[in-house]
């Protein structure tokens, strides 16, 4: 930030998702208000600010911290239609955001699924009862973009968010060249040279134009499109999907992304909140069953943990939270920055560092230390710095591979031969190891007990972490004693992790899986050796 201010006049800004800031949890009032005075100081001017579930209340701290800075309070209401088309419901949240100290307010579309009149409708209702200047701002593969984006000018709207042409292209955003043009031939004046933006999209061309950043693949846009859900995630899902071999099951998952949607509330789509969807919508279709797993991020969302819902959750989901989560389970605070102050005593060297510990943990120290090596030239960094080049160039074959289609790439070049070949090509990858069941059965993610051991046994798919973060210490390891609701490990699925928790005290008898190896539903993990407790009296 200090780097692109020194070099800019034009104002920075930084858009978060109220609460959760930049991440997929939300964070202590603490933690926001520091993050915000530690952005300002380092030279952000504008604050845009949206709640996922646009309850509005949960800016409030945020907002007065931002006021207090003395930077710009951009309020964002997220468009995301459910059961209604929800210009009422933001009309009224919108009444409410002057009193939280909003500059601006801007009309959120993650889907593009605002479409022109609808666009025009809201922008002019928001702009009458809030009072405030309204920006719009929209993202999405249905192509309506550009018009809605127009639309809402010629309703009021003064402020469009934009991209330059080759990042519009990639993102599915609308292009600051195109906008400009349009709005000056209908006779709006934008006070934008055109030109220049067009000289600006060739600069970035120079960097990004032979990269393999191409727009999702059309089967994925389409899909998007047709269910209002954003690009990225349709493509998420489909990289699960076929991880597992079910490629085929996408359609299955989209609906279920809406059934669940609904039976949650009909939050909004916008970050987190439509990965937590996504996430559970995928482990029904891969499960076979519904509400069998629930990860903690729903949970959160469905006991209201995240801020209200639209509308009610439905009785009965509600109720299958409850019954899958631990009778006794804590509620735990969000992490404090006094929290972590004197654990990080000699590694945080600024504000900004102690804010960035006690939202990332572990992997912030990891950073940390990495950057005090670079500086004192320690020369283990070089040998990560190499396998970090190493992975990027991998990456880049991978993209190769996805986006021309061909079957497959194979090189050699200083000693290290990478051969990257599509998942449909014979012996492309090793398949997924399988699990043995019985004919006609699904296997089952609950504990059994075999010869007196208790299997533990993965209750979705996913990727097995033994510790929390890379460098701690593992949850437990083979001989250690557990007891009923002490964490076994974390399993991570579309970058939600989750816990698996002991249900029963005992001795780890054996551990079948290696750290950071993905799992199928109903592998085996553990193998306990029960610990008998004395007969009640």
């Amino acid at each position: 930030i200090r780097g692109i201010k020194s070099r800019v006049s034009t104002p920075l800004g930084i858009a978060l998702r109220g609460r959760f800031l930049v991440g997929s949890r939300p964070v202590s009032g603490d933690i926001v208000v520091r993050f915000v005075s530690c952005a300002a100081e380092n030279g952000i001017d504008v604050f845009r600010l949206h709640d996922p579930l646009n309850d509005v209340s949960n800016l409030r701290e945020a907002g007065a911290a931002i006021t207090k800075a003395g930077g710009a309070f951009h309020a964002g209401l997220v468009y995301s239609p459910g059961r209604t088309d929800e210009t009422d419901t933001l009309v009224e949240q919108a009444r409410k955001l002057p009193e939280l100290g909003a500059t601006r307010v801007i009309v959120n579309d993650p889907t593009g699924a605002l479409v022109p009149h609808r666009a025009k409708e809201l922008v002019a209702r928001i702009r009458e009862v809030s009072e405030l200047p309204v920006g719009f701002y929209v993202q999405g593969a249905a192509g309506v973009g550009l018009a809605s984006a127009i639309a809402a000018v010629e309703a009021g709207a003064d402020l469009v968010a934009t991209a330059v042409y080759p990042l519009a292209l990639a993102l599915h955003r609308v292009s600051g060249e195109s906008l400009a043009e349009s709005l000056d031939g209908l006779g709006h004046t934008t006070g934008l040279d055109a030109a220049n933006l067009w000289d600006a999209a060739d600069v970035i061309d120079e960097f990004i134009g032979d990269e393999p950043i191409a727009p999702v693949a059309p089967r994925i846009a389409v899909r998007a499109a047709e269910y209002d859900l954003p690009a990225g995630l349709v493509a998420a899902l489909e990289v699960h999907l076929r991880a597992h071999a079910a490629a085929d099951r996408l359609l299955e998952v989209l609906e279920e992304v809406g059934r669940v949607r609904a039976e949650a509330g009909w939050p909004p789509l916008a970050a987190p909140i439509g990965q937590i969807l996504a996430s559970q919508a995928l482990l029904h279709v891969l499960e076979a069953r519904r509400y069998g797993t629930v990860i903690d991020e729903f949970r959160e969302l469905v006991r209201g943990g995240y801020g209200a819902t639209q509308e009610p959750i439905d009785a009965t989901v509600g109720r299958a939270v409850d019954l899958l989560s631990p009778s006794a389970m804590p509620a735990e605070d969000p992490v404090t920055t006094e929290d972590v102050r004197q654990q990080a005593e000699g590694l945080a060297a600024s504000e900004e560092e102690l804010v960035l510990i006690a939202m990332f943990g572990t992997e912030a120290e990891e950073l940390l230390r990495k950057i005090r090596a670079r500086h004192s030239r320690d020369a283990v960094l070089v040998a990560d710095d190499a396998d970090a080049e190493r992975a990027e160039r991998i990456r880049e074959l991978v993209k190769i591979v996805q986006e021309s289609g061909v079957g497959g790439i194979e090189i050699e070049d200083e000693g290290m031969r990478v051969s990257v070949r599509r998942a449909d090509e014979p012996g492309a990858f090793p398949s997924s190891p399988t699990v043995e069941t019985g004919t006609g059965t699904q296997p089952t993610p609950e504990r059994r007990a075999t010869d007196g051991v208790v299997r533990v046994e993965a209750p979705m798919v996913g990727v097995f972490y033994r510790a929390a973060n890379p460098g701690a210490p593992a949850f437990v390891d083979i001989g250690d004693i557990v007891v009923p609701g002490q964490t076994l490990c974390v399993l991570e699925a579309m970058k939600l992790f989750n816990e698996l928790k002991a249900e029963t005290a005992g001795s780890v008898r054996t551990i079948h899986v290696e750290n950071a190896q993905p799992v199928e539903f109903g592998q085996l993990l553990f193998e306990i050796d029960p610990i008998l407790a004395p007969p009640a009296v």
